[in-house]
């Protein structure tokens, strides 16, 4: 089912394969993804999509400035007619939730959406509402060097399974194939809530043996120890990646991971929760990349 969820995504997506991969595996592995991109490269619609596709509930928050967190939440609102107040719901309150330019808001707004996402709950006046499965926040942000946008806090980066970081595809025959499915009409294979929950049931029901705990715990604790590190991930970073081996381990049609099941999402899993010293010369990616191949060879 992850297969065919991806290639019916590939009809509609051009050359964003790690925006797919990254996105159906955070669906599965119950956690929220940060996208980083310029505007047009399909992040919307991917998640538009993948929502339809199972008719899930489906939100856009625009974060700006200006945005309030009772925007994201909710609030009691007072009722003149009726003189009492009532409870009106906001936009968090979806399945699937797309949180556009997150990094254009303030902190406290941010926190507010970060929040939700950590406790799988929000509370308004004195009653807590929790938000069910499926619950699955897209974030994209702007690139950092663009005017009117913020430096998400560590603490709150870390609560994203992973980042990933899109860009403008660079193949012609990538940009007449999106022109060929511009304004086209997509009839995309539906799944149902069932399909998805019992596939989930499946995917947590598989073993995680010593060999693949070992080997996450061997990275994570090998890029604790680097001196080229200002900072380093945190347990969160372990769990995501044994959640995601469990994904990658269902896809190859195994009950068990492998150490190799690690290895697809391990940049997009450590990319924001390491800070590279400046002395170093390299962004995070880059040495991640540079740590893989001597972690492997």
């Amino acid at each position: 089912m992850v297969k065919s969820i991806k290639n019916e995504l590939k009809k509609v997506i051009v050359s964003q394969d790690e925006l797919i991969d990254s996105l159906v595996a955070a669906m599965f592995a119950n956690g929220h993804i940060l996208v980083e991109g310029l505007p047009g490269v399909a992040k919307t619609t991917a998640i538009k999509y993948l929502a339809s596709m199972f008719s899930f509930r489906f939100s856009r928050i625009q974060f700006t400035p200006d945005l309030l967190p009772s925007d994201i939440i909710g609030g009691e609102i007072y009722s003149m007619k009726k003189d009492t107040f009532y409870i009106k719901k906001g936009p968090i309150f979806a399945d699937f939730i797309l949180a556009d330019e997150i990094n254009r808001a303030p902190a406290k707004v941010q926190s507010a959406l970060l929040e939700a996402m950590q406790e799988r709950q929000v509370s308004i006046g004195n009653e807590s509402y929790d938000l069910k499965e499926p619950f699955l926040v897209m974030a994209t942000m702007n690139p950092i060097e663009e005017e009117g946008v913020y430096d998400l806090p560590q603490a709150q980066l870390d609560r994203f399974l992973m980042k990933v970081i899109v860009n403008y595809p660079n193949k012609k025959e990538d940009e007449i194939s999106i022109l060929e499915r511009f304004d086209k009409k997509f009839n995309l294979k539906k799944f149902s809530s069932t399909d998805f929950f019992n596939t989930k049931a499946k995917i947590e029901k598989i073993k995680v043996n010593n060999e693949t705990k070992e080997f996450i715990a061997e990275i994570i604790i090998k890029l604790r120890n680097s001196k080229e590190l200002e900072l380093s991930p945190s347990p969160r970073a372990s769990i995501a990646l044994l959640k995601l081996s469990k994904v990658v381990a269902f896809e190859n049609s195994r009950d068990y991971t492998m150490p190799s099941d690690v290895m697809k999402f391990l940049i997009p899993v450590l990319r924001h929760r390491i800070i590279v010293n400046f002395e170093v010369e390299k962004s995070e990616d880059e040495f991640l990349k540079d740590f893989i191949k001597r972690l492997l060879f």
